[in-house]
């Protein structure tokens, strides 16, 4: 294993736990508390991805090597590695939940390699002061589906952390997947997860909740320097660590909420429901972060949430997604003006993510229904058919696939058939769908492109595979019988999204009629 390039600033910089025995409580007057991970019975490398590894300089016989697998299951260190967890808040549904922290997630340190820094962070590897009643592990079929979930968005162009390995314990962990008291043991997992940063919105509320308001600053201009080099360049602001200045922190706000809806806009193009989009999920970089209880709209419905939890609520429904963002950064911003003289030059910055939200969706949508141009009429064009799409229950994906499809000079509606759930959808709908695809194809017409440069710009924005619960489902089975064929199958599939590749043609298709209501296919709870 050759040696890697450790730098490790956060715990270099910031003030530290001074309490190093690893027992639950609250934690003051710092940001990260010294934890070793807790070592487990028989770490095996489930699966690892290829493209991460090489953007850490891990070549494939590193990654395979017994020691490295002993570091990646929570076996092991190497030279420079600093283990710790970090403490943060977050609201939590709606309401603060007070401190939070990383429970069962364990950093390993920051690599440093061609001149890019990535945090490394171990999910699943044991207890720390933050677990309150938890055990600090994750099961495989919570683990797969993060290290799945966060390749697979990457690929489709969304902002994300990234998941460098899978690695199965050895070890049982005990979880009761709905609440409703049926406790299971399960076999556990810890996936090695990688970001620039894994700083979240909640690492700024709890600071500001507990009065640490020097802490506060110290760790805002700590965050602009170290993530945000490259934009504090761009815009020319010169940060004085010692003496931050309102202007800076409300430019650096603003940036944020930029690429919180740039990040939100992506998720609705490709029909990604996050599912608990908590504070505490919420990243400063506008990545996607957490992937728990996340799921893909099969038939189009708005309201869909694929949180068992929030079932009744819909509070993290596909729908209200723009519109819990711009909640969260609402309560960063009351975070950040704790230190400020007045918080209205945060208004701009939610103005910004308001201006940047709807340019994104606009241009999204103008991609992926192939028009030329963004026009005011369009709004009611697209609104009418994801409507028709909800009633008659259309696959998201499907359907722009074979929109595409469309003879556009003589639309029938025949074409999209695949793309409907029900024969009664379809016959029931019909009419209306036909009407709204003639109306579709007089838009597209109006344009003064040719036809191959509209379904080019079609083929970029709308995927052919996303990871579908099934699917994700479908692979967790077969890994718990230590089958990891499937899952590498799907890392394969879904490393290009957007091309049709042969032999995977399944994966292409709606959801089966056997899912619609199968645990794990349809709802997920954030029992992990």
């Amino acid at each position: 294993m050759r040696p890697l390039n450790f730098d490790n600033r956060f715990v270099r910089e910031l003030p530290g736990d001074p309490i190093t025995d690893n027992y639950t409580r609250q934690v003051s007057g710092c940001l990260w508390s010294a934890v070793q991970p807790t070592p487990v019975k028989h770490p095996q490398l489930l699966a690892y991805s290829h493209e991460v590894a090489d953007m850490l300089g891990l070549s494939a016989q590193d990654m395979q090597t017994p020691d490295w697998i002993q570091v990646l299951g929570g076996n092991g260190e190497i030279t420079g590695m600093r283990t710790y967890a970090t403490r943060y808040g977050g609201h939590q549904f709606g309401h603060w939940a007070g401190q939070l922290g990383d429970g069962r997630a364990i950093y390993l340190g920051e690599l440093l390699h061609a001149g890019k820094r990535f945090e490394l962070q171990l999910k699943g590897a044991g207890e720390t002061p933050y677990s309150r009643s938890a055990d600090g592990r994750a099961v495989l079929r919570s683990s797969l589906r993060e290290f799945l979930c966060s390749e697979a968005m990457h690929y489709l162009g969304v902002p994300t952390t990234r998941a460098l390995s899978l690695v199965t314990t050895g070890d049982g962990v005990i979880r009761d997947m709905f609440y409703d008291g049926n406790r299971q043991i399960e076999p556990g997992a810890i996936v090695c997860r990688v970001a620039p940063s894994f700083t979240r919105f909640g690492h700024f509320e709890i600071l500001a909740s507990r009065g640490e308001l020097d802490l506060l600053k110290q760790f805002i201009a700590f965050t602009i320097d170290r993530d945000y080099g490259e934009w504090l360049a761009e815009t020319g602001l010169a940060l004085d660590p010692r003496n931050l200045q309102a202007e800076q922190v409300e430019a650096w706000f603003e940036e944020i909420c930029s690429r919180t809806a740039a990040m939100i806009a992506h998720w609705m193009r490709v029909g990604f429901v996050h599912g608990v989009m908590n504070t505490d999920n919420m990243s400063i970089l506008g990545l996607t972060i957490d992937y728990g209880p996340y799921g893909w709209v099969d038939n189009f419905d708005a309201g869909w949430t694929p949180n068992t939890t929030d079932a009744q609520g819909r509070r993290y429904c596909y729908g209200r997604q723009p519109e819990i963002a711009r909640w969260n950064l609402e309560r960063l911003a009351e975070a950040l003006a704790t230190i400020l003289p007045d918080s209205q030059g945060l208004a701009q910055g939610l103005s910004a993510f308001d201006r940047v939200y709807m340019r994104e969706l606009t241009g999204s949508l103008t991609r992926k229904f192939g028009l030329d141009t963004w026009q005011d009429a369009d709004g009611e064009l697209i609104n009418r058919i994801f409507e028709l799409m909800t009633r008659a229950e259309v696959d998201m994906t499907l359907f722009f696939t074979l929109l595409a499809q469309v003879e556009i000079t003589h639309p029938q509606l025949q074409t999209l058939q695949a793309a409907f759930y029900t024969e009664q959808g379809y016959q029931q709908y019909g009419a209306d769908c036909q009407a709204w695809l003639q109306d579709y194809a007089q838009r597209v017409q109006s344009s003064q492109r040719g036809s191959a440069q509209r379904l080019q710009q079609m083929a970029a924005a709308n995927p052919l595979y996303v990871l579908r619960n099934y699917m994700a489902q479908e692979a967790i089975d077969l890994a718990t019988t230590g089958d990891n064929s499937r899952l590498l199958t799907l890392l394969q599939l879904l490393r290009n999204p957007y091309i049709e590749q042969s032999g995977m043609e399944q994966f292409a298709n709606k959801r089966p009629d056997w899912a619609r209501q199968k645990a794990g296919c349809s709802m997920l709870s954030c029992s992990s």
